[in-house]
């Protein structure tokens, strides 16, 4: 009995003829995020925004203007209340009172009685509290954090490979970034550490994607020296094929289970995650490849002068390019 192959041995795709239209969707989706982001933010959870937090779930759709009203009206300042994950679900932010432990136990009790006065079938979660200061370095240090891996990573590439390899590979986490942090400015989902754990993973996974295209497309160079740079992006690309799809399904299949049927403390890291491993699978052909086409990459861009202009050391260059209806594997 044979085995199954999920890609047959002569899948010949051509992807980078689609690059242009790939590109262009790109770019305005990454326009798009960075619009949502500048104006509309984030609903930074309290691991961000510093204050104390209520999750409260109703046997009906909440209310929340009612809800809101009958909270302003403890005196407590300005609360925030948003229902997530479903429409009986509400999470309930406001400012930690002065006073310390104490008053913030007691803010909350306070909201307690008065949800349960009004909604007595009302299920309250735990009460998360983080002051301003410890919210405020938890964002600037998230920040770092991620400027550093991307920064860390173009390092890494350019020593791996050479520097046109390190362009595409930062370009293509740029776009993975910047679609995943549009995602939660438009769904308004709740950015919290979790959240900034799931877009370090992603950053990871889409590295590991391009760096396996990216090795393929070295040792494609050093044995075809007379084909063209796009066909043999092709060839790098469907050879690394069947490797990609059984990886970012499997995972695909998995993160999907868990966003339908997991804990709703960690929908946005799910949610994150699967958005990520597509636009990490997407961009490792689409955004990482054809960067190297517009950088002039070809079969002599990394040997030496002396090693190019004799033509007795190119052993591939008299031997035909390759079929590529049945591409080597």
């Amino acid at each position: 009995m044979k085995p199954f192959k999920l890609i047959p041995d002569n899948t010949n795709i051509a992807f980078l003829s689609y690059r242009r239209i790939a590109i262009s969707i790109s770019t305005l989706l990454i326009i798009g995020s960075i619009v949502l982001v500048v104006l509309r933010g984030f609903n930074y959870g309290v691991d961000f925004a510093g204050g104390q937090s209520l999750n409260v779930k109703f046997s009906q759709p909440a209310q929340v203007e009612a809800l809101r009203t009958q909270i302003d009206a403890l005196g407590l300042g300005d609360a925030s209340i948003q229902t997530f994950g479903a429409p009986n679900e509400v999470a309930i932010r406001m400012q930690l009172p002065k006073g310390g432990d104490e008053a913030a136990s007691k803010a909350a009790d306070a909201v307690r009685n008065a949800v349960k006065t009004k909604y007595p079938d009302a299920v309250f979660g735990n009460v998360e509290s983080v002051s301003g200061n410890v919210s405020q370095e938890l964002l600037r240090w998230g920040a770092i954090a991620v400027a550093l891996a991307m920064l860390g990573i173009s390092v890494y590439i350019w020593f791996r490979f050479e520097w046109p390899f390190a362009v595409g590979a930062l370009v293509a986490l740029f776009h993975d970034v910047s679609i995943t942090l549009g995602f939660f400015a438009l769904t308004r989902l709740e950015f919290n550490l979790s959240v900034l754990g799931a877009i370090l993973t992603i950053m990871g996974y889409s590295l590991n994607d391009t760096i396996i295209v990216f090795d393929r497309v070295r040792e494609n160079l050093k044995k075809y020296r007379k084909m063209a740079i796009e066909p043999l992006l092709d060839l790098s690309v469907n050879e690394t094929l069947a490797r990609t799809l059984v990886t970012s399904l499997s995972l695909f299949m998995t993160l999907l289970v868990l966003l339908l049927l997991g804990p709703k403390v960690i929908f946005g890291f799910t949610a994150a995650m699967l958005l990520g491993v597509v636009v990490g699978t997407f961009s490792s052909t689409y955004i990482a490849a054809p960067i190297l086409i517009w950088l002039k990459v070809g079969p002599d861009s990394f040997i030496p002068k002396a090693v190019t202009a004799n033509a007795g050391a190119e052993r591939v260059g008299e031997a035909k390019a390759p079929d590529l209806t049945n591409p080597r594997r």
